[in-house]
């Protein structure tokens, strides 16, 4: 007789127990930390990051060589016009491929960085001879721990 029968019979419903099989734990496997493989991806996106700047760079002044030549044949203005936007995107790009470098560079100087404690306001709280025996004493100096 179970503790639910009376529920059961409310209900009419006809209650069932299952047993269930215990599984065997599975042997888990550590993954390294993700600082470890920090660096290795910071590499592997810093070099496909590389390859496809300089892809489009190369690209970049094949089109503006073409483009140029265009424009001198056809001598209108919006076709000098989109030459020196191209210009300018490419100088871009070039200008992305330098950031890049400095990122790289400080992602590797990056360390732990010490922190340091300076306190700007002190409030000193008792009287003034008590001050005065507190900086005899050094203690408020940090001379004397």
């Amino acid at each position: 007789m179970s503790n639910f029968d009376s529920i059961d019979e409310a209900l009419d419903i006809e209650s069932s127990i299952v047993e269930v099989e215990k599984e065997e734990p599975t042997d888990i496997v550590e993954t390294p930390p993700a600082a470890d493989n920090r660096g290795v991806e910071a590499d592997k996106d810093y070099e496909y990051t590389r390859a496809n700047l300089y892809s489009l760079i190369e690209k970049g002044q094949e089109a503006v060589n073409g483009a140029l030549e265009l424009a001198q044949e056809g001598d209108s203005a919006r076709s000098y016009e989109v030459t020196g936007q191209l210009i300018k995107h490419v100088a871009d790009v070039a200008d992305k491929l330098l950031d890049l470098q400095k990122k790289v560079k400080d992602l590797k100087e990056e360390g732990p960085k010490s922190q340091t404690n300076v306190t700007n306001n002190s409030v000193f709280v008792g009287s003034t001879s008590e001050l005065q025996k507190m900086l005899k004493q050094g203690k408020l100096n940090n001379t004397q721990d």
